[in-house]
């Protein structure tokens, strides 16, 4: 009999108007607590988006309630095995937006949006010639994995895309646009995006990446490295083939590597890529002055 995991990781959003967020975020805060969840969720006007960690009983009822709700009856969970917490504590937050754009025009994905694609969709359509694909997310999490051949957005946070579409990628209108991100909640609006600047066929990858990477059939294939999570495991593997590669490179030599890590130094916290050499080296610091930093800090104190 395969092993059961203690614990259940839950990824989940959906885009639906909530009448009164802020009531609905105290609620489903002091709900979440109740229960015993850990995570983080953001809660707005146009819907939720969460990230959540428990025991496989207490995110079983979870799911339960949260389907129970008719504004949620449908919603999505990427389900994930685990042998402990993936956070230390639950937060439920207010937002004005759950993917912060500050986009000139509203954008709905009820209303506007590109086609959505399966993996296999997806996987066929990245072999094609003729498609551009653009990773929806920001840059590092573009160094630890990506699709092949996909475009490197340089975009710190997500409110750049627009400007960065608008600078880099006009001259592609005319063809076929795919998009993907973590789990589909930031290409519901950016393939909006893409289709307000006056681009006509655009995809985004259904479920993205962690779908894709748990499809029987294309297995993450064309995924090369390791996907970037928002939880304590910071990546998780997508490609279950023997084509996966590894496409990270150290952030202190430069050799190739996927293992993320906080710098040691809790006033910076840099999230960085390492190799297993230079970690032992630099005792997991980004810099020698972050080492000095907190080496001082911590014999004050």
């Amino acid at each position: 009999m395969a092993h059961q995991a203690p614990y259940q990781i839950l990824l989940y959003y959906k885009y639906v108007t909530i009448a009164d967020p802020e009531t609905f975020t105290r609620e489903h805060l002091a709900y979440c607590k109740e229960l015993g969840l850990k995570g983080r969720i953001l809660i707005a006007s146009e819907g939720i988006n969460g990230t959540i960690s428990g025991t496989v009983e207490q995110t079983e009822q979870y799911m339960r309630d949260m389907h129970a709700n008719p504004l949620f009856a449908d919603m999505v969970f990427k389900v994930d095995e685990a042998e402990e917490h993936a956070f230390r504590k639950m937060f439920v937050r207010h937002k004005k937006e759950l993917v912060t754009l500050r986009y000139e025009k509203p954008l709905d994905p009820n209303v506007v949006s590109g086609k959505r694609l399966s993996p296999k969709e997806f996987h066929d359509y990245l072999q094609r010639d003729d498609v551009i694909v653009i990773d929806g997310r920001n840059d590092y999490e573009y160094d630890l994995g990506h699709f092949r051949n996909a475009i490197k957005p340089t975009v710190e946070t997500f409110k750049e895309f627009p400007e960065w579409i608008r600078k880099n990628m006009a001259e592609h209108k005319d063809k076929p646009v795919l998009t993907y991100c973590t789990g589909g909640i930031r290409c519901e609006k950016l393939t909006g995006i893409l289709l307000e600047e006056g681009f006509q066929d655009v995809y985004q990858l259904d479920g993205g990446i962690v779908t894709y990477g748990k499809d029987p059939e294309v297995k993450g294939r064309l995924f090369d490295g390791k996907c970037y999570v928002f939880d304590e495991r910071i990546s998780v593997p997508i490609n279950q083939t023997d084509e996966d590669v590894v496409v990270g490179r150290c952030y202190h030599c430069g050799t190739p590597a996927d293992h993320y890590i906080n710098c040691a130094d809790d006033t910076c916290h840099r999230q960085h890529i390492v190799c297993e050499a230079c970690e032992e080296e630099h005792h997991g610091y980004c810099s020698p002055s972050c080492e000095e930093n907190w080496t001082a800090r911590t014999s004050l104190g």
